[in-house]
């Protein structure tokens, strides 16, 4: 602190870095107090918030098709909340901030549904193709099979199916963007009605991806590679309300563990700014710390 003479005496308030005062006794200035820096997040708070890239960008390629995918929400929880909340520390996947705004994202196997129907299970056989859990008894699917026989037959072998009832194919595929080298992610919906007379080829409607025959099942075409699958049962009731089976992706992803590992984590967490402890990192899938 000290005291000015000449053209300072004329100033007050703050002023760059000094802060000038009139007193009794003349112009002070005094060095401005320096604001104290907002520490950076904790470890726990960065390794939740990196989630959220990855976790905003696989929703947005649906698209609108989860806009009712989870039963029965609070008013004032959206449907994005819904699958952040399901997912958020479940399933831990890290993509950087400037990945995310490439447009970068990593399929892995989230919750992307969740109701009261019953869930559609699936596996892989052995010749590698997914097999879903809804059952066709004798039929076979070619490029003459209708919506009409598809119906029946889900009707007849499944008793959890009514007519009306929606059956959807969600297929995602990751990729690399061949200028930037993101890990890009494209999911494609496809849906059919279950009506027992409506003669539409099923694959005028659907893709044959999803929807061939294996085990007397349900299942997709060919092998599922670098990508993701599931079924959805759906069904509206009268009153407007949608009901929905519990579903997961399955995943078959080579770049997902990638974007599982601690390089991971510690390379999203520092494009996002750190944490207060750069030398330490929690490993994405334990509780314990790297030395």
């Amino acid at each position: 602190m000290a005291k000015v003479f000449g053209i300072n005496t004329k100033i007050r308030g703050k002023v760059g870095e000094y802060i000038y005062r009139q007193t009794r006794t003349g112009t002070v200035v005094s060095e401005a107090p320096v604001k104290p820096i907002t520490p950076l997040r904790t470890q726990r708070q960065m390794s939740i918030r990196t989630q959220w890239a990855n976790l905003g960008a696989i929703y947005k390629q649906f698209d609108s098709m989860l806009r009712r995918g989870f039963e029965a929400l609070p008013p004032q929880m959206s449907v994005y909340n819904a699958f952040i909340q399901a997912n958020l520390g479940v399933v831990k996947v890290y993509i950087t901030k400037t990945m995310k705004l490439n447009g970068g994202a990593i399929l892995a196997p989230y919750q992307i549904t969740r109701g009261s129907l019953p869930s559609i299970s699936m596996a892989v056989n052995s010749g590698n193709k997914l097999v879903s859990s809804v059952r066709l008894g004798s039929l076979t699917i070619s490029s003459t099979t209708t919506v009409a026989q598809f119906s029946q037959a889900v009707i007849d072998n499944n008793p959890a199916f009514l007519e009306g009832d929606q059956l959807t194919f969600f297929h995602g595929i990751q990729s690399v963007d061949t200028v930037t080298r993101t890990p890009r992610a494209t999911i494609n919906g496809y849906k059919v009605v279950l009506n027992t007379a409506d003669d539409t080829p099923l694959w005028d409607v659907v893709s044959q991806l999803g929807f061939s025959v294996t085990d007397n099942c349900l299942a997709t075409s060919q092998q599922i590679t670098n990508g993701a699958a599931v079924w959805v049962h759906s069904r509206e009731t009268a009153d407007g309300t949608l009901k929905v089976s519990t579903q997961f992706f399955y995943v078959e992803n080579s770049a997902l563990a990638t974007y599982q590992s601690n390089t991971a984590i510690i390379a999203s967490v520092n494009s996002y700014g750190g944490i207060n402890s750069a030398a330490v990192y929690l490993q994405p899938e334990l509780n314990t710390t790297t030395p």
